[in-house]
Protein backbone atom coordinates (compact mmCIF):
# COMPACT_ATOMS: atom_id res chain seq x y z
CA UNK A 1 0.00 0.00 0.00
CA UNK A 2 3.08 2.24 1.14
CA UNK A 3 4.50 2.31 -2.58
CA UNK A 4 1.19 2.56 -4.46
CA UNK A 5 1.01 5.78 -2.09
CA UNK A 6 4.68 7.27 -3.27
CA UNK A 7 4.12 6.03 -7.09
CA UNK A 8 0.67 8.22 -6.84
CA UNK A 9 2.62 11.19 -5.11
CA UNK A 10 5.13 11.42 -7.50
CA UNK A 11 3.38 10.73 -10.66
CA UNK A 12 0.56 13.01 -9.91
CA UNK A 13 -1.42 11.19 -12.54
CA UNK A 14 -3.99 8.15 -11.61
CA UNK A 15 -2.95 4.79 -11.80
CA UNK A 16 -5.68 3.22 -13.87
CA UNK A 17 -5.52 -0.67 -12.06
CA UNK A 18 -6.61 1.61 -8.88
CA UNK A 19 -9.97 2.87 -8.50
CA UNK A 20 -10.85 4.27 -5.04
CA UNK A 21 -14.70 4.31 -6.04
CA UNK A 22 -14.60 0.69 -5.81
CA UNK A 23 -13.83 0.66 -1.85
CA UNK A 24 -15.44 -0.25 1.25
CA UNK A 25 -15.84 2.50 3.36
CA UNK A 26 -13.60 0.43 5.59
CA UNK A 27 -11.15 0.18 2.52
CA UNK A 28 -11.35 4.06 2.02
CA UNK A 29 -10.88 5.07 6.06
CA UNK A 30 -7.72 2.80 5.80
CA UNK A 31 -6.64 4.11 2.99
CA UNK A 32 -6.78 7.55 3.99
CA UNK A 33 -5.14 6.76 7.59
CA UNK A 34 -2.35 4.77 5.81
CA UNK A 35 -1.93 8.26 3.41
CA UNK A 36 -1.55 10.42 6.10
CA UNK A 37 0.66 8.30 8.14
CA UNK A 38 2.68 7.67 4.81
CA UNK A 39 2.81 11.29 4.89
CA UNK A 40 3.50 12.10 8.47
CA UNK A 41 6.72 10.00 8.01
CA UNK A 42 7.94 10.93 4.10
CA UNK A 43 6.92 14.98 3.77
CA UNK A 44 9.56 15.06 1.03
CA UNK A 45 7.43 12.87 -1.63
CA UNK A 46 5.04 15.35 -0.82
CA UNK A 47 7.23 18.22 -2.12
CA UNK A 48 8.52 16.00 -4.97
CA UNK A 49 4.82 15.15 -6.47
CA UNK A 50 4.61 19.54 -5.82
CA UNK A 51 7.30 19.92 -7.57
CA UNK A 52 6.70 17.93 -10.51
CA UNK A 53 2.89 19.52 -10.69
CA UNK A 54 4.96 22.90 -11.16
CA UNK A 55 6.93 21.88 -13.92
CA UNK A 56 4.51 19.95 -16.02
CA UNK A 57 1.72 23.29 -15.51
CA UNK A 58 5.24 25.50 -16.62
CA UNK A 59 5.52 23.82 -19.33
CA UNK A 60 1.83 23.61 -20.33
CA UNK A 61 1.95 27.54 -20.01
CA UNK A 62 4.68 27.65 -22.23
CA UNK A 63 2.84 25.68 -24.84
CA UNK A 64 -0.23 27.45 -24.76
CA UNK A 65 1.89 30.76 -24.81
CA UNK A 66 3.71 29.57 -28.09
CA UNK A 67 0.29 28.80 -29.51
CA UNK A 68 -1.02 32.34 -28.82
CA UNK A 69 1.88 33.42 -30.77
CA UNK A 70 1.07 31.19 -33.96
CA UNK A 71 -2.53 32.39 -33.96
CA UNK A 72 -1.68 36.24 -33.86
CA UNK A 73 1.97 36.05 -35.82
CA UNK A 74 0.76 38.83 -38.56
CA UNK A 75 -1.00 41.18 -35.75
CA UNK A 76 2.53 40.54 -33.63
CA UNK A 77 5.66 40.78 -36.08
CA UNK A 78 3.76 42.95 -39.37
CA UNK A 79 0.88 45.27 -37.98
CA UNK A 80 1.99 47.90 -39.74
CA UNK A 81 2.00 50.60 -37.11
CA UNK A 82 4.77 50.14 -35.11
CA UNK A 83 7.81 51.08 -34.59
CA UNK A 84 10.90 48.90 -35.84
CA UNK A 85 14.12 49.54 -34.65
CA UNK A 86 17.11 47.30 -34.41
CA UNK A 87 18.26 45.57 -37.31
CA UNK A 88 15.58 45.18 -39.41
CA UNK A 89 16.74 42.11 -41.24
CA UNK A 90 18.09 40.42 -37.76
CA UNK A 91 16.85 36.98 -37.44
CA UNK A 92 15.22 37.36 -34.58
CA UNK A 93 12.59 39.35 -33.55
CA UNK A 94 12.11 41.41 -30.22
CA UNK A 95 8.64 42.85 -29.36
CA UNK A 96 7.95 44.79 -26.12
CA UNK A 97 4.19 46.22 -24.80
CA UNK A 98 4.89 49.28 -23.03
CA UNK A 99 3.51 51.42 -20.99
CA UNK A 100 5.59 54.78 -20.58
CA UNK A 101 4.60 54.87 -16.63
CA UNK A 102 5.22 51.59 -15.88
CA UNK A 103 8.38 51.28 -13.34
CA UNK A 104 9.71 47.57 -14.94
CA UNK A 105 9.51 49.35 -17.97
CA UNK A 106 11.61 52.37 -17.03
CA UNK A 107 13.92 50.25 -15.65
CA UNK A 108 14.52 47.72 -18.08
CA UNK A 109 14.59 50.34 -20.71
CA UNK A 110 18.55 50.45 -21.20
CA UNK A 111 18.82 46.83 -20.99
CA UNK A 112 16.62 46.58 -24.08
CA UNK A 113 18.50 49.17 -25.72
CA UNK A 114 21.53 47.26 -25.05
CA UNK A 115 20.65 43.57 -25.54
CA UNK A 116 19.55 44.68 -28.62
CA UNK A 117 22.85 46.43 -30.01
CA UNK A 118 25.30 43.82 -28.21
CA UNK A 119 23.55 41.10 -30.29
CA UNK A 120 23.25 43.28 -33.79
CA UNK A 121 21.18 40.62 -35.35
CA UNK A 122 17.63 41.68 -33.26
CA UNK A 123 14.87 43.30 -35.04
CA UNK A 124 13.14 45.59 -32.05
CA UNK A 125 9.41 45.92 -32.29
CA UNK A 126 7.75 48.62 -29.71
CA UNK A 127 4.03 48.16 -29.41
CA UNK A 128 2.47 51.02 -27.44
CA UNK A 129 0.26 49.52 -24.43
CA UNK A 130 -1.39 52.27 -22.13
CA UNK A 131 -2.95 50.56 -18.82
CA UNK A 132 -1.76 52.45 -16.30
CA UNK A 133 -4.26 55.42 -16.16
CA UNK A 134 -4.46 59.07 -17.96
CA UNK A 135 -0.54 60.01 -17.85
CA UNK A 136 -0.17 56.53 -20.05
CA UNK A 137 -2.37 56.77 -22.35
CA UNK A 138 -1.88 60.46 -23.29
CA UNK A 139 1.95 59.65 -23.56
CA UNK A 140 0.97 56.58 -25.77
CA UNK A 141 -1.05 59.11 -27.86
CA UNK A 142 1.60 61.41 -27.73
CA UNK A 143 3.99 58.85 -29.20
CA UNK A 144 2.10 57.39 -31.87
CA UNK A 145 1.33 61.21 -33.54
CA UNK A 146 5.05 62.27 -33.64
CA UNK A 147 5.72 58.85 -35.46
CA UNK A 148 2.72 59.06 -37.93
CA UNK A 149 3.38 62.82 -37.98
CA UNK A 150 7.40 62.93 -37.76
CA UNK A 151 8.93 59.03 -38.79
CA UNK A 152 10.43 56.85 -36.80
CA UNK A 153 13.69 58.49 -35.90
CA UNK A 154 11.26 61.31 -34.10
CA UNK A 155 9.13 58.90 -32.29
CA UNK A 156 12.43 57.41 -30.53
CA UNK A 157 13.42 60.93 -29.52
CA UNK A 158 9.82 61.02 -27.84
CA UNK A 159 9.98 57.39 -26.36
CA UNK A 160 13.14 58.39 -24.46
CA UNK A 161 11.82 61.22 -23.41
CA UNK A 162 8.32 59.77 -22.12
CA UNK A 163 10.34 57.14 -20.86
CA UNK A 164 11.89 59.39 -18.23
CA UNK A 165 9.51 61.89 -17.90
CA UNK A 166 8.91 62.55 -14.16
CA UNK A 167 6.39 64.84 -14.55
CA UNK A 168 2.23 64.59 -15.34
CA UNK A 169 1.90 63.60 -19.15
CA UNK A 170 0.19 66.90 -19.29
CA UNK A 171 -0.90 68.61 -22.68
CA UNK A 172 1.30 71.40 -21.31
CA UNK A 173 4.36 68.65 -20.66
CA UNK A 174 3.95 67.16 -24.12
CA UNK A 175 4.12 70.39 -26.01
CA UNK A 176 7.83 70.87 -24.49
CA UNK A 177 8.87 67.18 -25.39
CA UNK A 178 7.40 68.08 -28.98
CA UNK A 179 9.91 71.27 -28.96
CA UNK A 180 12.53 69.52 -27.41
CA UNK A 181 12.35 66.63 -30.32
CA UNK A 182 11.41 69.39 -33.14
CA UNK A 183 8.16 68.26 -33.54
CA UNK A 184 5.52 70.84 -34.24
CA UNK A 185 3.75 70.46 -31.30
CA UNK A 186 0.39 71.60 -32.36
CA UNK A 187 0.51 69.31 -34.94
CA UNK A 188 1.20 66.91 -32.22
CA UNK A 189 -1.20 67.78 -29.31
CA UNK A 190 -3.81 68.13 -32.12
CA UNK A 191 -3.70 64.42 -33.88
CA UNK A 192 -3.74 62.76 -30.41
CA UNK A 193 -7.39 62.26 -30.21
CA UNK A 194 -8.25 61.32 -33.91
CA UNK A 195 -8.81 58.44 -35.14
CA UNK A 196 -5.82 57.45 -37.00
CA UNK A 197 -3.96 57.19 -33.23
CA UNK A 198 -6.83 55.66 -31.87
CA UNK A 199 -7.40 52.82 -34.45
CA UNK A 200 -3.18 52.00 -33.60
CA UNK A 201 -3.86 51.61 -29.73
CA UNK A 202 -7.23 50.01 -29.87
CA UNK A 203 -5.78 47.48 -32.46
CA UNK A 204 -2.86 46.40 -29.62
CA UNK A 205 -5.11 46.46 -26.74
CA UNK A 206 -7.42 43.70 -28.84
CA UNK A 207 -4.33 42.07 -29.68
CA UNK A 208 -3.15 41.98 -25.78
CA UNK A 209 -6.66 40.72 -25.16
CA UNK A 210 -6.55 37.83 -27.73
CA UNK A 211 -3.13 36.89 -25.70
CA UNK A 212 -3.94 37.29 -22.59
CA UNK A 213 -1.47 40.13 -21.94
CA UNK A 214 -2.68 42.24 -18.86
CA UNK A 215 0.85 43.73 -17.83
CA UNK A 216 4.16 45.50 -18.89
CA UNK A 217 6.31 44.71 -20.01
CA UNK A 218 5.60 42.01 -22.01
CA UNK A 219 8.20 40.89 -24.42
CA UNK A 220 7.35 38.18 -27.67
CA UNK A 221 11.08 36.75 -28.48
CA UNK A 222 11.01 34.87 -31.82
CA UNK A 223 8.20 32.52 -30.69
CA UNK A 224 8.28 32.78 -26.46
CA UNK A 225 6.18 35.10 -25.16
CA UNK A 226 7.87 36.45 -21.47
CA UNK A 227 5.18 38.07 -19.15
CA UNK A 228 7.38 40.37 -17.85
CA UNK A 229 11.53 40.25 -17.77
CA UNK A 230 12.70 37.07 -16.84
CA UNK A 231 14.86 36.96 -13.28
CA UNK A 232 17.55 35.55 -15.43
CA UNK A 233 17.56 38.82 -17.29
CA UNK A 234 16.68 39.55 -20.81
CA UNK A 235 20.25 38.81 -22.17
CA UNK A 236 20.35 35.04 -20.80
CA UNK A 237 17.04 35.28 -22.36
CA UNK A 238 18.15 35.75 -25.67
CA UNK A 239 20.96 33.43 -25.52
CA UNK A 240 19.03 30.96 -24.05
CA UNK A 241 17.00 31.26 -27.58
CA UNK A 242 19.45 31.34 -29.59
CA UNK A 243 20.96 28.05 -27.93
CA UNK A 244 17.37 26.43 -28.93
CA UNK A 245 17.16 28.03 -32.71
CA UNK A 246 20.58 26.58 -33.39
CA UNK A 247 19.92 23.20 -31.55
CA UNK A 248 16.53 23.16 -33.83
CA UNK A 249 18.01 24.49 -36.88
Amino acid sequence: MKRLIAALLLTATPVMAFDINSMSEEEKTAFGEAVREYLMANPEVLVESINVLEERRAAETVQNDQQLVAANREAIFEDGHSWVGGNPDGDLTMVEFIDYRCGVCRRFNDEVKKVVEDDGNIKLILKEFPILGQDSEASSRFAVAVKQIAGDEAYMKAHDELITLRSPATIEALKKVAEKIGVDADEVVNRMNTDEVSDVLRENHQLAERMAIMGTPTFVIGDELLRGVPAEGLTAAVEGLRAKMSEEG
